[in-house]
């Protein structure tokens, strides 16, 4: 009798276990999923990406783009080279947004990190951030393999740099910056210590 009581706890337990990957197998999927448009406003051609692609070999620009989860590196050349920009929300028009000229030629899924998402402190979605509940910090904010500079024309002003970190914040799935300095170095002046946040901005 007390066999079965075993067997039966161990079949039930099984049964617990597979019901719990079939729930989470989807979440982390979704991690990992685009789709992008050559239109703006999600419309015209479209092509669903689910991992890295170092080369596109798209023959159309991309105007808008979906993305359920994460964030991901956009890179107007092959290979992840180029003014490479991140994207962590669903973007209806990429160049009134955040001034894409529109050709893609690679994509990637950025590292998640460890101990982030709602959890409160750890690691960021973002390499070298850290995330906390309701914000995010970001020491040296880059895009692709370049840090991003305060002003494009590097003629920095503080009015400049908060619609630069603005932008920043929004390509990574928040909704504004709450503060932001500017660091020189070598003749250029870059972003610095920038804190993204949804309420306050």
């Amino acid at each position: 009798m007390a066999g079965k009581k075993i067997l039966v706890r161990v079949a039930a337990l099984s049964a617990l276990t597979m019901t719990a990957l079939t729930m989470t197998a989807p979440a982390a999927a979704q991690r990992s999923e685009a789709t992008i448009y050559r239109d703006a406003n999600f419309s015209g051609p479209a092509m669903f990406i689910d991992r890295a692609n170092p080369n596109l070999g798209l023959a159309w620009p991309v105007r808008s783009i979906r993305v359920p989860a994460g964030n991901w590196e956009l890179c107007p050349q092959t290979n992840f080279r180029g003014t490479c920009m991140i994207i962590g929300q669903n973007t209806a028009d990429l160049r009134r947004a955040y001034g894409w000229a529109g050709p893609l030629q690679s994509m990637r899924p950025l590292n998640q990190g460890g101990g982030g998402g709602n959890g409160g402190g750890g690691g960021g979605t973002y390499p070298g951030s850290l995330r906390g509940m309701a914000s995010e910090f970001f020491p040296a904010p880059r895009s692709g393999n370049s840090r991003v500079l305060a002003c494009r024309n590097n003629n920095a002003t503080a009015n400049c740099a908060a619609d630069t970190a603005d932008r920043f914040c929004r390509s990574v799935g928040w909704r504004g910056a709450l503060h932001q300095t500017m660091q020189s170095e070598r003749n250029r002046v870059y972003l610095a210590d920038v804190l993204c946040a949804n309420a306050g901005v």
